[in-house]
């Protein structure tokens, strides 16, 4: 869900604007107000760590140690204790949401178990058996955000969490499926084996974004997936109320239009990134006011 603490009258400043932690937007216009601090503080916690997995030139070792490190600085924010330095700028702002808005730790808990699951399997060259193991990847790294971003609205019954879910998990197979040629040359694969199995379509071609009418049939019906589990998701925009129900809205619309990117394509994402543009999010608009 949106694509999802700090504190109290005298917080500290917004943290910057989340730009590669791409499930969900930030903080924006549309957020309410009063959580527009505690969501920014959850962002800037994802981001650190998507960025400890997935930037610079460490070793997969190092980032493993760094992610248990910053675990160790979660529980730490969580019990009550001062950060250290090297995080202090994260995990200040965290513990005042931790305590101001009593966030379920084992939500972020499950944020670095995925990052942590990416960092050794992309060492590993390891891929994904079928949809349910990527669904099970994604209940840790994208369905938490949504998780919290209901906590944050009081909205926590069972239908609501199922359709929060339902958007994340759209959300990042979007983000898989927009992402191709970036991601196989880094040799993250998020093509199941099942499905490229049933599409005919060789890991080798998809290593060297080989392009070919199974490797389009087999990105169509990724996509094809991604937008029935949205579709899934999309009664829940009418559960948040005011501004959050709008940002929602968006949310939903902009994976959709993501979607009919990809499928104008007809699999040419394999190699090329597709991208919203001006009159896209104009037509997002209003596909949102018809929701």
């Amino acid at each position: 869900m949106n694509s999802p603490a700090p504190r109290a009258a005298a917080a500290p400043a917004l943290p910057p604007p989340v730009t590669h932690y791409e499930n969900f937007p930030v903080a924006s216009l549309l957020c309410p107000p009063a959580l527009r601090r505690p969501i920014a503080a959850i962002y800037a916690f994802a981001r650190t760590a998507d960025d400890l997995a997935d930037e610079g030139g460490a070793s997969a070792q190092q980032r493993l140690a760094d992610l248990q490190a910053y675990r160790e600085q979660l529980h730490a924010a969580a019990a009550g204790r001062p950060p250290a330095p090297r995080w202090a700028a994260v995990f200040g702002p965290l513990a005042a949401v931790l305590q101001s808005h009593a966030l379920p730790v084992p939500l972020l808990d499950d944020l670095l178990r995925a990052f942590e699951q990416d960092v050794a399997m992309t060492e590993a060259g390891a891929t994904h058996a079928d949809r349910a193991a990527l669904l099970r990847y994604c209940a840790h790294s994208a369905n938490p955000v949504g998780r919290l971003l209901l906590h944050l609205y009081g909205v926590q019954d069972g239908p609501a969490l199922a359709h929060s879910d339902a958007i994340c998990s759209a959300l990042q197979l979007i983000n898989f499926w927009q992402d191709l040629s970036v991601d196989l040359p880094r040799a993250r694969h998020y093509l199941a084996d099942a499905d490229c199995a049933a599409h005919g379509v060789a890991r080798a071609d998809l290593a060297a974004l080989r392009r070919t009418p199974h490797s389009d049939a087999l990105i169509l019906d990724c996509a094809a997936w991604a937008r029935t589990l949205m579709r899934e998701g999309a009664p829940l925009v009418h559960r948040l109320p005011g501004r959050a129900g709008w940002e929602l809205r968006l949310v939903v619309q902009g994976g959709l239009r993501i979607l009919d990117k990809v499928q104008a394509l007809g699999g040419a994402s394999l190699v090329r990134r597709p991208r919203l543009h001006a009159g896209d999010w104009l037509l997002m608009l209003a596909r949102a006011a018809r929701m």
